[in-house]
């Protein structure tokens, strides 16, 4: 089976005039987006996580893999069109491709998709450009810039990270993303990598997403103010 996948990181913005709607309206439309994302879920791999007043842009961030783009692409037009879906604004949209990485043989468990197993309790998500200086770099010193780098990741085994190309497909050349259940530790791998060698070669690595994991249901009644 072929290791590329299509991962889509989505935030979306719901519409305040929604929150206005009858309580009857607001759970009837809540229902018909979530059987919309049971639909999703039969196709390709996705995560709610809440984002509720962490970025001003969005509210609610899906964490979307799948084999085929058509999957993402129809399935965010079902969800779009379901219930709250039509209440909902696509604020940031990036999509990638997870391939080997050119400078890890043999991926540890920090590497592989954040997609198996059990999930953590934030996921932080962002995109990534390199300098056009770090391309027409001879491979072995990007190479010995790497292995610096993923140094320092693997001094905190708490944190998992995902690597997806976007090159050719989408603004950004790169979607990165950190699961963990520590923001702390993520916090102190980030101040640590900004003083490695990789460092002068990023161009950019904003906007940067955090999200909380939580039930599509429970982060949709936060939203509408009925939650438990």
């Amino acid at each position: 089976m072929s290791e590329e996948r299509f991962v889509h990181a989505w935030l979306l913005r719901l519409d305040p005039a929604w929150r206005r709607l009858p309580t009857a309206d607001r759970e009837a439309e809540i229902a018909a987006f979530c059987a919309a994302a049971d639909r999703s879920a039969a196709r390709l791999v996705q995560h709610a996580y809440s984002t509720i007043g962490l970025r001003a842009e969005g509210d609610l961030l899906l964490w979307r893999m799948g084999e085929r783009i058509e999957e993402i692409e129809e399935t965010a037009a079902d969800l779009l069109a379901s219930g709250l879906g039509r209440w909902l604004t696509t604020a940031i949209s990036m999509i990638g491709l997870t391939r080997p990485s050119q400078y890890v043989k043999r991926p540890s468990s920090q590497e592989q998709s954040l997609f198996s197993g059990a999930r953590s309790r934030y996921l932080v998500v962002y995109p990534f450009v390199k300098s056009t200086e770090w391309y027409l770099t001879p491979a072995e010193e990007r190479q010995e810039v790497m292995k610096g780098h993923m140094r320092v990741g693997h001094r905190f085994p708490q944190v998992r990270q995902l690597l997806a190309y976007s090159f050719g497909l989408d603004d950004q050349e790169f979607i990165v993303a950190y699961e963990t259940d520590d923001l702390v530790a993520f916090q102190d791998l980030v101040r640590e990598l900004r003083e490695t060698e990789s460092r002068r070669s990023t161009v950019r690595d904003t906007p940067i997403i955090t999200g909380i994991h939580r039930p599509l249901g429970e982060i949709l009644g936060q939203l509408s103010g009925t939650a438990a």
